[in-house]
């Protein structure tokens, strides 16, 4: 069987579902081939350039905008122009699909999904595709053409009704939860982990994520760093500053000015988030689908910050609404918020509701139904 994975790099949420199939489909199913495609950049290198830049540069610096736009790209004009534009490129998607051949079509963008939907339409491949969204509430653009597409994988159960009463058969919709790697499956020494990253046993560990792969971190997540510093006495900080030198260097800063220096740990990009979440017992992080979703799998309650406003505010209501994350919004007082969470009897609270919501086996799970539900 050749299975093919469409995915795009707007945020890294896409990308980070599409490797977790990818995992999983290797892992379970070893005879299959599979092949990861960037639709876009197969597409268009010049239009996938420009279009990613646009989105990290209007996401960073005029958020609100952003906003706007993902709103509007609900229904109305932006989003008779999206669809347009993908009528144009699914010529490019049927040559992708053509020179492929895949038995299965795996989706874990919109744009994907309605190419393909439209290529099913009009009789020009008969493929079963498979939509994965990657956040907690779903958006519109999934949607389009949704009569063409075999089966729609969400996070959690609101969603699934959402879907239905849109007027999609309750019979193609799953709640698997969004596919994480399968390092989430596994248990961790604790001991050997906190040995690993000169972490002390006697703290409880908090957690900083500086931003995503697009570099997305606000100007406030300096001060924030600030405020946890001042709580680093009571706690070991591990800040993570990712792919971005300045935010690195501004953060060995902060934590070299710090009373509790010694406590507070800087790290640029890590491999190893899996084994630092399976021994932290609070993880402060943008609400990004995948994210949450490994905070979730670990059992860790999450401080949401810097929400891009559109699908991030969107998980961030999710979260909060559930009792699985606190909401630190504009002007409010991070280092009061951070007091009342870190007592025992809210994380501990907020942890039991994780458990609830975790789905680590999100990726397996779609396999399987993909695979060999009905088969």
């Amino acid at each position: 069987m050749k299975v093919l994975i469409l995915y795009a790099t707007y945020g890294g949420g896409h990308l980070s579902a599409a490797k977790a199939i990818e995992e999983a489909i290797n892992k379970n199913y070893p005879n299959y081939k599979v092949k990861m495609v960037d639709f876009m950049q197969s597409i268009n290198k010049v239009i996938n350039n420009l279009t990613v830049k646009a989105y990290s540069d209007m996401a960073k610096k005029m958020p609100k905008a952003w906003g706007l736009v993902y709103r509007a790209s609900r229904k109305g004009p932006v989003a008779e122009i999206s669809k347009l534009s993908n009528k144009l490129l699914v010529r490019k998607m049927l040559s992708i699909i053509k020179t492929e051949k895949p038995d299965v079509i795996i989706s874990t963008h919109p744009f994907s999904s309605q190419m393909c939907a439209t290529l099913k339409k009009h009789g020009k491949i008969n493929v079963s595709l498979n939509n994965i969204l990657t956040d907690f509430k779903y958006h519109e653009q999934w949607l389009i053409k949704h009569q063409y597409a075999d089966k729609f994988f969400v996070s959690n159960e609101k969603m699934k009704e959402d879907l239905i009463s849109y007027g999609i058969s309750e019979k193609k919709i799953y709640v698997t939860g969004i596919p994480i790697s399968q390092r989430f499956l596994k248990k961790y020494n604790k001991e050997e982990v906190l040995k690993q990253f000169n972490l002390k046993n006697n703290l409880k560990t908090i957690i900083l994520f500086a931003g995503g792969k697009l570099g997305l971190a606000r100007k406030n997540i300096f001060m924030y760093l600030e405020e946890i510093c001042k709580i680093a006495n009571n706690f070991q900080i591990v800040a993570i500053s990712g792919k971005n030198q300045k935010i690195y260097n501004k953060f060995l800063e902060i934590a070299e000015k710090s009373n509790n220096k010694e406590n507070i740990k800087i790290i640029e990009y890590t491999d190893k988030v899996p084994e630092l979440m399976s021994i932290s017992d609070l993880v402060i992080t943008k609400p990004g689908g995948i994210t949450a979703s490994e905070s979730l799998a670990s059992h860790v309650p999450m401080l949401v910050i810097n929400p891009i406003p559109g699908q991030e505010t969107e998980n961030a209501e999710f979260l909060e609404e559930n009792n699985l994350a606190l909401w630190v919004r504009k002007d409010e007082d991070i280092l009061e918020i951070l007091k009342n969470i870190t007592n025992e009897i809210t994380l501990e609270k907020l942890k039991e509701n994780t458990k609830r919501f975790s789905k680590a086996n999100a990726a397996n799970e779609i396999c399987k139904i993909i695979f060999e539900k009905n088969n």
